[in-house]
């Protein structure tokens, strides 16, 4: 069973963007709790340039990923960026001093961060910013939506996603304006709500079959959680068939389901990029895919 090994992000704009379906989610690479400075700096920075090095060209960030930690060891590590590299950044939320993550979504808020981002990224355009949707949040989600389509018009933002969405927001967004891309959790064993990081992670499958009926890219994150256990056996009977780890068979999972997903696996680790990478070459077959479920 093969899978088409790109993706493009608005396909059907002036400005499509197309990159290889699997990319590289940096969350991972802060301190402890997403927060400072990394553990080890300088395998942070060769993580980044072994993604260069092996042709991944989507990476995923945030300014209030350990407080622009994330965005400034891109900047170190790839700046001068690459024509093919797309980088993608969230905004919506923002960190406490005592590393609670909070709403940061008001009209001003949102410019805010779009503008910190330009600067730390050190770029005129940012070409793809999902806005995350926070649980508890007292902005219309109307409001803050149009505050990014504002955004773009002005040229800081080339492609406006979702992060986070509820089905009923995607089809409020949708009939707004144009939705690039979605990234919200989605994964082998990460189907239905759940909580993480003192947050609410919802709109999953639901919104999965809504990327699919509007042929809108979905950006998984959580991809790579355990939390239907039954499930797991199954997994592990699929690695040794393909003397794969099971990290590997959920990255292979994902991009045979649908070619619409485009994983952002991440890691503070070099091994693991690498291993994550070869998931790439692993083909599952029809059966595998019914086996599976």
């Amino acid at each position: 069973m093969s899978f088409k090994e790109t993706i493009t992000i608005g396909a059907n704009t002036n400005n499509p963007l197309t990159v290889k379906r699997l990319g590289y989610g940096t969350m991972q690479l802060p301190g402890e709790h997403v927060w400072g400075e990394p553990k080890n700096r300088d395998e942070a920075l060769q993580i980044l340039k072994e993604t260069s090095e092996k042709g991944i060209n989507f990476l995923d960030t945030a300014d209030y990923y350990g407080q622009d930690i994330t965005n400034r060891l891109i900047k170190e590590a790839l700046y001068p960026y690459k024509d093919d590299l797309v980088i993608c950044t969230k905004v919506g939320a923002n960190r406490g001093k005592d590393k609670s993550w909070g709403v940061y979504d008001k009209p001003e808020d949102l410019r805010a961060s779009i503008e910190n981002n330009l600067r730390t990224l050190k770029t005129e355009q940012i070409q793809l910013v999902h806005f995350r949707v926070m649980p508890g949040s007292t902005t219309p989600f109307e409001e803050s939506l149009n505050a990014m389509f504002e955004m773009q018009r002005e040229g800081k933002i080339m492609h406006v996603g979702l992060s986070n969405v509820t089905p009923e927001e995607l089809s409020k967004a949708l009939a707004m304006g144009n939705v690039a891309s979605v990234e919200n959790a989605f994964g082998y064993e990460q189907r239905k709500s759940f909580s993480a990081y003192g947050m609410e992670i919802r709109g999953m499958q639901e919104v999965m079959d809504i990327c699919i009926e509007n042929n809108i890219p979905m950006v998984p994150f959580f991809s790579l959680q355990s939390s239907l256990h039954n499930k797991e056996n199954k997994i592990a009977e699929m690695a040794k068939k393909y003397n794969a780890s099971p990290a590997q068979i959920n990255l292979a999972w994902l991009l045979h389901y649908n070619d619409l997903i485009l994983p952002i696996p991440g890691t503070s680790k070099l091994n693991h990029l690498n291993e994550n990478i070869k998931a790439f070459d692993i083909k599952l077959t029809d059966e595998d895919m019914v086996f599976l479920g």
